[in-house]
């Protein structure tokens, strides 16, 4: 097998070890021979501690692995052959930003979610664009698999605005409602005997029907929801049960980020709460980061530590070298991806971006044969969130006021424009150091 060169842009995420891990364990599939960590000069320090640890834990599993860290992007763009980018432009401070503005406003702020998610996706999706810029001219045969939210909206420009089409988003949800599914049914063999059926957009995504083995478990499973002797969530969102006659009605699994709008109420009253106890979803990762850090810092650390599963991200390395492996080894594995629609899911925009099932291998993601279309009961939803995500996008390229007003003003957490135009004002001074498009 050729060697591979991977560059990972966010370097000093407190995350990069658990991706560390996902390549250490498939080394023997996936020989990633260099791989460049890089970073912004806010993010050094803690880039110097990730790498001083990869390096530990590639010394403990003996293996040929090169690990470089650079502040200079392009110096580590050079032939690459995969990049991965997990970055969060102005960091936690930014989403505490977010959060708080919203909430002081009353409405949800989350970063993928109503007025955070738009300011987060007006932030990255210009650097996102920037970075296939450097690509296309030094690295032309890499392809990128993206973490940074809001992955959805990011995806959703890139084949909007650029013709870089070797680009996968990514999203460690899907995973998760699987696994906790399977543990519903008390199932830990083999996984490729698994089939979900998933679809729908980023943090929008709904499951029809899991199979073993071509037999069905999704009637054992949604009534253990029903019934409340098992639940999908994620560490970073309140666990609240969907009402019953909800999941009768649909007849699919939501993900936990439906939470913000079948549950919209409750969200926003447990999140306020939260915010006045200074207790935001960014004050707890910040105060999560911290303790990282200390135990990143061990010079006897040599394996990712356990508690960073608390910080909400956890299996995203095995959906990030999932793929990685699936492109290079062109295995046509089963994964959850957002890709380009390219009209294959015929009642939804031939263009969009769309989350779901679908064989990946070295010619990017195909939907399953098993899905055709979306679920038509849940198209309001999925239309709302896309109109959403494309004006967003839009309003990141432009920088234009107005693009970002309307955007605001058609998202469903949104709901007076007086309120739109208040919150958006202030979140574009809280970010103006980061959102140079609109400040020309």
């Amino acid at each position: 097998m050729s060697k591979i060169k991977m560059v990972t842009i966010g370097g000093g995420s407190s995350y990069t070890p658990e991706l560390m891990e996902g390549l250490i364990k498939r080394h023997h599939e996936l020989p990633i021979s260099e791989l460049w960590l890089v970073d912004v000069k806010e993010g050094e320090r803690k880039q110097q501690i990730i790498y001083d640890l990869l390096n530990r834990m590639v010394k403990k599993a003996n293996i040929a692995l090169k690990i470089y860290q650079t502040l200079d992007r392009r110096e580590a763009l050079i032939d690459a052959d995969f990049v991965t980018t997990q970055f969060r432009v102005g960091q936690l401070d930014a989403r505490h930003k977010d959060e708080s503005i919203s909430l002081e406003n009353g409405v949800l702020g989350q970063e993928t979610n109503g007025a955070g998610g738009l300011f987060k996706g007006l932030r990255t999706i210009p650097v996102i664009l920037d970075i296939i810029k450097d690509v296309e001219e030094l690295a032309p045969n890499a392809w990128i698999i993206n973490f940074a939210n809001p992955a959805g909206m990011v995806t959703e420009a890139v084949f909007k605005y650029t013709n870089f089409k070797k680009f996968l988003g990514v999203c460690n949800v899907p995973i998760g409602m699987k696994k906790a599914v399977l543990e519903m049914i008390d199932y830990n063999s083999n996984d490729q005997d698994v089939k979900m059926d998933l679809f729908g957009l980023n943090h929008m995504v709904f499951m029809s029907d899991l199979q073993i083995n071509d037999q069905s478990y999704f009637k054992k499973i949604i009534e253990t929801i029903i019934n409340k002797e098992g639940s999908v969530g994620v560490n970073n969102i309140i666990d609240l049960d969907y009402e019953a006659n909800l999941l009768k009605c649909l007849n699919l699994i939501p993900c936990p980020y439906h939470r913000y709008y079948f549950k919209e109420k409750e969200m926003l009253t447990i999140e306020t709460a939260e915010y006045y106890k200074g207790q935001t979803r960014a004050q707890v990762v910040q105060k999560l980061e911290k303790e990282l850090f200390e135990l990143y810092l061990d010079p006897k650390l040599d394996i990712k530590p356990p508690q960073l599963e608390q910080r909400g991200g956890a299996y995203y390395s095995d959906v990030a070298c999932d793929v990685i492996s699936s492109i290079y080894n062109d295995k046509n594995q089963e994964l959850y991806v957002n890709f380009q629609n390219n009209g294959h899911i015929t009642n939804v925009g031939h263009d969009w971006a769309i989350e779901m099932s679908a064989t990946v291998g070295k010619d990017g993601a195909k939907p399953v044969q098993r899905i055709k279309e979306f679920d038509p009961k849940t198209l309001g939803m999925i239309n709302a969130i896309k109109t959403f995500e494309q004006l967003a996008a839009k309003a990141a390229i432009t920088g234009n006021y107005e693009d970002g007003i309307l955007a605001l003003n058609m998202n469903p957490l949104i709901h007076s424009d007086i309120d739109a135009k208040k919150i958006f004002d202030q979140l574009l001074e809280a970010h103006k150091e980061h959102l140079p498009n609109f400040f020309k």
